[in-house]
């Protein structure tokens, strides 16, 4: 799997590097899910954008949790962007099946590889990790899911197989390193999938939907 050195210090990043690797397919009437302060909304002038949230600056207000349906037709987007949303959900699944739904052309998603960022916490025995743990107060956003880049990957892999979809592209990113440290890592972890769960921050996936134009 292909792994991009990179890190994401703040959520509008993440955008940028979207715009920058898939930019290609960015391209028409787009709906991006969990916007936030719709930062691809000027990053790509010239698309048709949607915008969906919860909070930040959305076209559209709404709890993905609340529904059981996208308000929006069959296959009425050519690109539906989902970056780092569905662990936040309970209806993870179904909000997975909507977005194939609404989709016409291709679907971009990002999931978290929550292992990278629990490892050193739990090695140390001391500290926490984001969205995890038990605050004192209710906290106003969390993970609902604790899950591998593997898991991660073969989830979109059984999907693929089980939908008419194909998955355009994959790739893994990960925090960049000195040579010589990242050269002792992969001799100790040489098997990619050990190796990419233990450093990868986040898998990135484009599916492309089948029999739809």
């Amino acid at each position: 799997m292909r792994v991009d050195y990179i890190t994401f210090a703040a959520r509008s990043d993440r955008s940028q590097y979207m715009a920058r690797t898939f930019g290609e397919i960015l391209a028409g009437r787009v709906l991006d899910i969990g916007c936030d302060e719709a930062v691809l909304k000027d990053l790509i002038a010239e698309i048709d954008y949607v915008g969906v949230d919860i909070g930040g600056k959305p076209d559209i207000k709404l709890n993905l949790e609340e529904i059981d349906r996208l308000p929006f037709d069959d296959a009425s987007f050519d690109c539906v962007i989902c970056i780092d949303v569905l662990e936040h959900l309970n209806n993870l699944h179904s909000v997975f099946h909507e977005m194939i739904r609404v989709t016409r052309k291709y679907l971009i998603l990002s999931f978290p590889n929550c292992w990278c960022g629990a490892r050193v916490p739990l090695q140390r025995g001391r500290g926490s990790f984001a969205f995890y743990g038990l605050p004192p107060e209710p906290p106003p956003d969390r993970h609902k899911w604790f899950f591998n880049l593997s898991e991660a990957k073969a989830f979109i892999e059984h999907h693929a197989s089980a939908l008419p979809v194909s998955i355009f592209a994959m790739h893994a990113t990960e925090k960049p390193r000195a040579a010589l440290l990242q050269g002792l890592r992969r001799v100790r972890y040489p098997s990619q999938e050990r190796y990419l769960n233990r450093y990868a921050h986040t898998l990135w996936v484009v599916l492309a939907i089948e029999g739809r134009s």
